[in-house]
């Protein structure tokens, strides 16, 4: 399976740990000309997203809470959007609702991101709007995995 979606804990882990099926296309790990926002108030987690994204190709542009990132989606479209469920202010799931519910930004990829596992969680990302669910601490592997896969659904569209 390749969303986290539906998958259960020791699907995940074994994901996590390069085991699962949640390999990355070794042939399409260029993410060159990709724009991600990544949303999160831990600066350690954004560092991490911005470096394994941008050793990848991605232009990755960060923000410390939903506030900062509604502003930066509109001043830059980018093509995805990684946001944290837990932060001050304007949570994750609050954030992805009002991407999604603007005609302009409702295209957009939200992918939540959390250190929470349970079914309520990742079910109230969904009801939100968001297209897949990634638990802390991620690798590599999901994060390039999950822009890969909504980047190439988009293209496909566009085709």
């Amino acid at each position: 399976m390749n969303s986290t979606y539906g998958q259960n804990r020791d699907e995940r882990l074994k994901a996590a740990s390069g085991q699962g099926d949640l390999e990355v296309n070794e042939a399409v790990t260029d993410l060159t000309g990709v724009k991600v926002v990544v949303v999160d108030d831990s600066k350690t987690i954004r560092r991490s997203a911005e470096s394994l994204l941008g050793r990848a190709g991605a232009t990755v542009l960060t923000a410390e809470d939903g506030f900062e990132a509604l502003s930066l989606i509109v001043d830059s479209r980018p093509d995805v959007v990684f946001v944290d469920v837990m932060m001050p202010r304007l949570d994750g799931y609050q954030t992805c609702s009002m991407v999604k519910s603007n005609p302009a930004f409702r295209d957009i990829p939200v992918i939540m991101l959390s250190s929470k596992d349970g079914l309520f969680d990742m079910a109230k990302g969904r009801v939100v709007g968001s297209e897949e669910y990634v638990t802390k601490p991620f690798t590599k592997d999901q994060l390039i995995g999950a822009v890969q896969r909504h980047v190439s659904a988009k293209r496909r569209e566009v085709s």
